[in-house]
């Protein structure tokens, strides 16, 4: 079959995803011929439009004044290493004129077969693990940050991307005043990512920020890739972490809440609206179907975590009744709440050295010296661990979680001091215990992770009433121990 399309290569694209094959294994079974006025050789836009494309072949036939064609030029793609990555000149080979006759001979088949081969070989030496999604991160810069090194939040989305179990391939960001309604990037940055992604082999493109339904439909039609954003990977990461039936249940929620309305660019992929015969009818009323389905579940879970919130309130009553304080740690996540809770009461909670190690709440009891020199007994409770913009739909699935901090008597609130960015992480988590709900109680700042921070002077002197700890290696725990029996007294009175 011949398709015959008028324009550019470029402006006469296939959209990856409609393509007869497509993969970073092999071309797309589709060859471009395509005659211009133009004498030069084929332009960056026509070889982005093949890459994009993955055509097998792309001929160019410069036609002179008279109507005919002399010479042309025969263009195809070239398997890329990755010491060659990521020169676009790598990706794309164009040959020196040929007359007609040496066109017309050329054996495409021999020439695709030849090439995929090589593709395929490239492929399997990258592909070392099928399970580990290959990313390429993107994010967007305001115009006053600094470009000079690599922004916070793509380091800390590239880490979010390895705790999700994901293999970061390269990072992509762009200065703009504000993001791009449609595509988020401009337009010759997204071309510039779709070229990084197919080179590289990515499977996988994630944004440092949440996209829209419309957004994410828009860059999967350019980058024939899938797209993804940070609060999707947080979620995912959450799904994994959560053990308890209560966390399983709000990270559900979570999701479906997420995923809501964004059903509408899948049930345009199951619909293939075209406007023509054939085109309508199933895509639509399975939408539908989904929508009210994902409604029903929503409705079913939020008054499940409506049931865990009155459950939790009944325990903490019975906590106030036997007059035991409470006290929540908070913190940015990774800040070791998990290691220090394990310190402090010989708990066995698990705690590993990335984000989000450890998800459901777990409370243990502490005794603490007081002034008397007698022994104190409290409630010690580890929670989920903070992120700048936390996405809205954790915040209103686990708001169950978190009244456990909302209602405790006292907070420490723990930072990672061997941060390079642990003020914002600190004014991060600060910004969401503002945004409570219910007011908090007063908050112990104490400082982690000392042992392996060259100068632990210059923070406290900055936070003059903080404490400087070593979760690790027990250290600092007397003179933390006694303030926060003294936060706990000036919080609710005298211990029992």
């Amino acid at each position: 079959m011949i398709r015959v399309a008028i324009g550019t290569p470029n402006q006469t694209k296939i959209p990856p995803l409609e393509l007869p094959r497509y993969g970073s294994d092999r071309l797309s079974g589709l060859r471009c011929i395509c005659a211009t006025p133009d004498v030069e050789p084929p332009n960056l836009n026509d070889l982005t439009a093949m890459l994009m494309q993955r055509l097998d072949a792309l001929v160019i036939l410069p036609v002179n004044l008279k109507g005919y064609a002399e010479r042309g030029y025969l263009a195809h793609l070239l398997p890329a290493t990755e010491a060659e990555l990521p020169e676009q000149q790598n990706a794309w080979r164009v040959s020196k004129p040929m007359t007609l006759e040496a066109i017309a001979k050329q054996d495409f088949l021999e020439l695709v077969e030849g090439l995929e081969e090589e593709f395929s070989r490239n492929f399997a030496g990258r592909a070392t693990d099928d399970d580990r999604d290959r990313v390429m991160l993107v994010g967007l810069m305001a115009q006053k940050e600094k470009s000079d090194s690599m922004p916070f939040a793509m380091i800390e989305l590239g880490q979010l991307v390895e705790s999700a179990g994901g293999t970061v391939l390269d990072a992509l960001w762009q200065k703009r005043e504000r993001p791009h309604p449609q595509t988020v990037l401009g337009e010759g940055k997204v071309l510039e990512l779709a070229i990084a992604a197919q080179t590289k082999g990515a499977n996988l493109v994630v944004f440092d920020r949440e996209l829209t339904a419309s957004q994410t439909r828009n860059l999967e039609r350019v980058i024939g890739l899938r797209v993804s954003d940070r609060t999707e990977v947080i979620l995912d990461i959450f799904a994994q972490r959560a053990q308890s039936s209560e966390g399983k249940l709000q990270v559900e929620l979570a999701q479906l809440e997420y995923r809501l309305p964004r059903l509408a660019g899948h049930g345009q992929a199951l619909s293939r609206l075209g406007g023509g015969i054939g085109t309508r009818g199933p895509g639509e009323t399975k939408l539908e179907t989904d929508r009210r389905t994902i409604q029903k579940r929503i409705t079913f879970l939020q008054q499940q975590v409506n049931h865990l919130q009155a459950q939790r309130s009944r325990i903490r009553q019975k906590r106030v009744d036997r007059e035991v304080p409470t006290v929540a740690i908070v913190g940015y996540t990774n800040a070791g709440k998990s290691t220090l809770l394990n310190a402090m009461t010989r708990a066995d909670v698990y705690a590993a050295d990335k984000l989000f190690a450890t998800l459901d709440p777990t409370t243990r009891r502490l005794n603490l010296l007081g002034e008397d020199e007698q022994m104190h007994t409290v409630l010690l409770t580890d929670t989920v661990g903070f992120i700048h913009e936390l996405p809205k739909s954790l915040v209103d699935a686990f708001r169950a979680t978190l009244e456990e901090v909302s209602e405790a008597d006292v907070l420490v609130h723990l930072v990672d001091a061997s941060h390079s960015a642990w003020e914002a992480q600190l004014k991060a988590v600060d910004k969401i215990l503002k945004d409570m709900p219910i007011a908090v109680g007063p908050i112990l700042l104490v400082f982690n992770k000392i042992d392996a921070v060259d100068d632990p002077n210059a923070i406290l002197e900055k936070y003059p009433e903080a404490i400087a700890i070593s979760a690790l290696k027990r250290e600092g725990f007397e003179q933390m121990s006694k303030s926060l029996f003294k936060m706990i007294e000036y919080a609710i009175g005298t211990l029992a």
